[in-house]
């Protein structure tokens, strides 16, 4: 190999490094991020539950578990370098039934049934996430 090209594929790997580290590196500082206004809109969320004379409804606790499963999400991320896609399934779940328990006075037959079917629909993929990593899991043991 010449010396220009063993130049070339060293400056390339410094260059893929220094790439790989700084996309790493932005990657944490926005979850941080994200996490800190998670746990700020929770903090908002408390504090207009506890300053109001009545208790809190079934929307404000469903919004504090999105909250929830949001840095559920956040952590396991910093945990284990995954991005657990079940979670965001999760969210959508709830965002959704909130909606429903929210506004379901307000909503025709036909409304209803789309939003209990977009349940339906993401709780079976949450089934089939589950199974398929189970049977097919993306680091299978080594014997």
């Amino acid at each position: 190999m010449s010396e220009q090209n063993h130049s070339r594929i060293h400056n390339s790997r410094i260059v893929d490094r220094a790439g790989n580290t700084l996309t790493a590196i932005l990657h944490n500082m926005m979850l941080f991020v994200i996490a800190i206004a998670t746990v700020w809109s929770a903090f908002g969320e408390f504090t207009h539950i506890f300053s109001g004379a009545a208790a809190p409804t079934l929307k404000d606790i469903l919004l504090l578990f999105i909250y929830l499963e949001i840095l559920a999400m956040v952590g396991i991320y910093f945990r284990t370098h995954r991005l657990p896609v079940r979670y965001l399934i999760y969210i959508a779940i709830t965002a959704l039934t909130r909606i429903l328990v929210v506004d379901v006075k307000e909503m025709d037959n036909l409304v209803i049934l789309s939003f209990t079917g977009a349940i339906l629909m993401l709780t079976v993929a949450v089934l089939v996430l589950k199974f398929s990593s189970s049977r097919f899991p993306s680091n299978p043991p080594t014997d």
